[in-house]
Parts: structure tokens; sequence; C-alpha cells
């Protein structure tokens, strides 16, 4: 397996790549030599280089090493102390340079394993590699829009300083890769096929051909109002109609309990519980809109998901332990709601008390998006025996696809009724959170939600409210839900807010004063001065400033205020 110490060495992704080649040309005239050494070869089996491959897909736009920790702040479902607040990111942010540096390392490995199976006839193997490049060059795009792609793995023929390419021009080969990789997996042809080493699918084509069709269809609507929209296609894919058909399908990376000699378990679940720091705050805008206090979204609508999606560690009506003054009332609390025990911090808070400790009161990421605690009202202590940090990587979901499939409908593209198209995505989205509580192997006693009358409700008022909105208000009732539905898989999020402008994040700027309802009905209420905004939001991110400056063919550094993705229309 790689050393996943690689990923997040601060080493320049080129410089590195020149250091492990020279190594190994070195090596390699050692060996020409003597007779071939078969206990020691120099080619890896295709069996290990896919896994190692996925490994790589599974760890984009993750938490605690990797993007994730800034997405989850730009799409206001978690907040932070750190430099993503207020949208500050930087040119030389170490999470965002693991991304880079982690995609070109996984595309030197997948044009590794395209030219052996190319050579030995494994096209199961060329079609999942396919793929999975096709899903990695889109996202790198969705990042930072022009990035190196045709010259970037060409270092043996000494390419040292790659061209960036341009993003719309990516994109055309993406889908040509999704083509092809489809036809390659499904003609079943090779010496061997895949098995166990696929983490995604364990080797089943017909899933893989799903997914091909499914991330299409999701770049399709990404693309609809860019000028590399083809509505024929787009057409023929859906007359097609072989997407996912169930939870089964979806795709994502596994975590496992495991902790020797790797730690498998949930990045986020091991960032949020086994930190001795709070680093994972709750959004108090994203709490507001599922509490259903938010006057302008789903206003009087409380979600059922609320106990799976965090948990609280203060019980109703308790007094903040870590910096309550319990002589003056004062709760020292940058957020907290008294009838719920949440407790947080506020998007771009420069208040008195958004800096305390708060190990003993903070409200922490739940069984859901992580494999943490399932809220039931008890209260705990955090460690990190909380939870079994057995959750999902969510990726792309049978859920996720038609929520897809709502918003073409709603914006006209493709023919069928929005508003049930709504109905079966929340429907599967709180199957969805099932099916991940059931895998976390918890020994806590956790209620279904699917079927229950709490959410048959809840939908129903969704429906209402969807019936009784305008066109554009139905659109974004559809992209809330999506966001709401996706919680800790920032990635879509992200990319959907920069096309549509929904959900409606909060902005310490802006008209929506006072920005949280909350009123404890105490002598310490909100302040909304208290929460600024001094930076635009980002419309990408900073190249890395490393390849910058070692890379003679990279452009100048970028305004990613902005800088646009060439679908953000």
């Amino acid at each position: 397996m790689k050393n996943k110490n690689i990923g997040h060495s601060k080493i320049p992704r080129y410089a590195l790549t020149l250091l492990l080649t020279a190594f190994a040309v070195l090596g390699c005239e050692k060996y020409l030599d003597v007779d071939e050494d078969t206990d020691a070869p120099i080619t890896a089996p295709l069996n290990q280089l896919l896994p190692n491959i996925q490994l790589g897909v599974g760890q984009m736009a993750d938490f605690r090493l990797w993007s994730g920790d800034i997405l989850q702040v730009y799409t206001h479902q978690f907040t932070a102390r750190e430099e993503q607040d207020q949208y500050g990111t930087k040119a030389d942010n170490i999470n965002m340079n693991n991304d880079w540096n982690g995609i070109y390392l996984t595309l030197t490995d997948i044009e590794t394993l395209i030219s052996q199976a190319t050579e030995s006839g494994d096209r199961v193997y060329i079609g999942i590699a396919q793929l999975l490049k096709a899903y990695m060059m889109s996202t790198a795009v969705d990042l930072w829009g022009d990035v190196p792609f045709s010259e970037a793995t060409e270092l043996e023929e000494g390419v040292v300083s790659p061209t960036f390419d341009d993003q719309q021009s990516i994109y055309e080969i993406v889908f040509d890769l999704i083509d092809e990789g489809k036809i390659n997996v499904a003609s079943g042809a090779g010496t061997s096929l895949p098995g166990s080493d696929d983490l995604f699918y364990g080797g089943a084509a017909d899933q893989w051909v799903r997914f091909a069709n499914t991330l299409k269809l999701k770049l399709y609507n990404q693309i609809r109002l860019s000028p590399l929209f083809d509505q024929a296609a787009l057409d023929a894919l859906i007359t097609e109609d072989n997407f996912f058909s169930s939870n089964a399908d979806d795709f994502q990376f596994a975590h496992t309990a495991n902790q020797s000699p790797t730690d498998e378990r949930n990045e986020l679940f091991i960032d949020a519980y086994g930190g001795a720091q709070v680093t994972k705050y709750i959004s108090p805008w994203f709490y507001e809109i599922l509490m259903g206090v938010n006057p302008n979204i789903h206003t009087g609508i409380q979600d059922p998901r609320i106990p799976y999606y965090w948990a609280n560690q203060l019980v109703p009506g308790q007094f903040p332990r870590d910096q309550g003054d319990t002589a003056t009332g004062d709760p020292n609390a940058d957020y907290w709601d008294a009838s719920t025990g949440f407790f947080s911090i506020r998007f771009g808070s420069v208040g008195p008390d958004r800096d305390h400790a708060v190990q003993s009161d903070a409200t922490f990421p739940g069984i859901f998006p992580c494999g943490g605690r399932y809220d039931d009202g008890q209260g705990f202590v955090r460690t990190i025996a909380s939870g079994t940090g057995v959750a999902p990587k969510r990726i792309l979901t049978y859920d996720e696809f038609l929520y897809i499939q709502a918003e073409l409908m709603q914006a006209g593209f493709v023919n069928g009724n929005a508003a049930e198209k709504l109905r079966n995505a929340m429907t599967a989205s709180f199957a969805k959170v099932d099916q991940v509580v059931a895998g976390t192997g918890t020994t806590q006693t956790v209620p279904i939600l699917s079927g229950s009358d709490e959410v048959i409700a809840f939908m129903d008022s969704i429906d209402a409210e969807f019936a009784a909105a305008d066109e554009e208000k139905k659109l974004e009732i559809i992209m809330t839900q999506k966001w709401v539905a996706t919680f800790a898989d920032p990635m879509d999020q992200y990319t959907d807010y920069r096309r549509t402008g929904y959900p409606v994040l909060a902005d310490p700027t802006g008209s929506q004063s006072p920005e949280y309802q909350l009123d404890n009905g105490d002598g310490w209420p909100l302040n909304d001065n208290l929460t600024v905004l001094n930076n635009p939001f980002q419309l990408s991110f900073f190249w890395p400033q490393t390849e910058l400056n070692l890379n003679q063919n990279a452009p100048a550094q970028k305004d990613p205020a902005t800088y646009k993705i060439f679908w953000d229309d």
C-alpha cells in the first residue's frame, strides 16, 4: 500500500516524483546486470495497484488531513477557528495541498495500472481505472479549474513542468473516459478479474456500469448552463436508464474498526473524537435550519435526523460546564441553545467566547456522518470510545442521484415530476441513515427512521412547502434537502452552491438580521455585530504555491474570489 504520509508531506509533488523516479531508474540499472529476480519484481500486480488507487480516490476531499475540513465550512455544515472561517483559505493550506499531491500521486498509479493492464489484456481493470481517473480529474477541475493533466505523468519523457490544461477540455476528456471505461468494464475481458481488491464494488461489473452512468448524469447536471452541455447526449443517457437503483449501489469508501497496523476508522470520527481539542463544530446555521426556526426555509419543520447527525454533551437545560459562570449566569458561549444542549461557535465570530476550551460542552458529529454517538438526550462525555468510527466516506450515493434527477426535472432538462422525485429522494435519504447506522456496530439502541410517523410527517410538510412555492423557491427546496441529506460529504455541496446559489448560506454582512433566531431568554443574547465577514466567497481554490514556484509552465496565481469554474454561470 502507498505510504499514507506521502499524501500530506510538504515535499512538492514533482520534486517527489523526480526523486522516486531517479531512485527507480538507478535500481533498475543494477537489475539489468543480472538475471531477473522473481522474488523482487519491479512492477506491482494489478490487484495490488487497484486498492492503492482506490485509497487515494477515497481520501479526496476527506476530513482531518484533506480538503473536506475546508469545504465543510464553506458549505456551512461545520464551523471552525482555523483560516477556512470567513473563506480565508490560503495558497499554502496544508489540507488543500494534500489533496493536490494525492491526486497526482494517484494519477501516476492509474497510468501505471492502465499501461500494465493494456499489455496483459485486462480490460476490466482498465475500465475501472478509467472511471476512477474520470471522477478524480473532474473533481480536480471542480476545485481548481485549469490543472496539469495531459503532461502530468510524463516525467520519464522529460516533462518536469507540465502545462496546465484548460478546464473545459479536461471535462471533455472525462466524458470520453467514462464512455470508454464503461465499455471496458462491461467487456468482462481479462486474464484476471478484480474481486476483493476492488474496495468499492468487489469486482461487480454491473455496479461499475451503473456508477459510470450516474457519474455522467451528475456531470451533465453540473455543466447544464455551460457551452459544453449536450442535451441529446443527456437524453440518450436517460433513455439508457441504467443508473443507481438502490443504496446498495452507492459509491463510497468503507471504513472499519481496525486500528492496527493502520487506523481504518472514519477520518471525521478520528479527528472529532480522538483529538485533545475540539476541531469540528456543527454550524449553528445548519442547526437552525434543521430545527425549523430559520424564517426563510423549512420554517416550523423540525428534521427527524437531528439526533443521528450530531450528539450534544449537554442535556437540555444543563448550564455549560467549561466556561459558564454560575455566579452571574453568563454561559460564556458563542452559541448555546439551552432548550436542547446544543453548543457551538458561529461562522465569522469575533466574540469573546469563540476561542474558549469547551471539550466538555461542545456538540459533536453524530452516528451518521462518522460513526460517532447517537444523541439519546442523556448527554455524554466525549472520548474516542464514544462511537465506533465505522461509517463510510460517502462520495456519490443513490439518494444524491435522485436529488440530481429532481433538479434536472425542476430546471426543465429532463421530463418528470420534480415533486415526486423529491419525495423519492427524501425517502432514500432516510433509508441511507438507517443503512449507515446499522453498519456502525453501535451498542446503543437507535430507532429506525424509515417509515416512522415522524419521518412521514416531515416529508409531508416538505411536500406542502414545495407545492406552495414558486419555481425558484422549489429549486431552493430541492438543493437544501440535498444539502441536508449529504451532510459531511461537502465536495458536491460546494459545487452545488456555486452552480445554483443554494442552499442560502449564513452571511454576517447580509440583510438577514438577526442572522440567528436563538433566544435563551437570559441576559446574554446573541449579538449579530460579533459576526463579521472580511473575505469574499472563494469560487475556486488557490493553486498550491509550491507548484507555481517549481513549475515553469504554471500560470500566475489566481484570485479565487473571481476565478470561476467553467460551469459556474
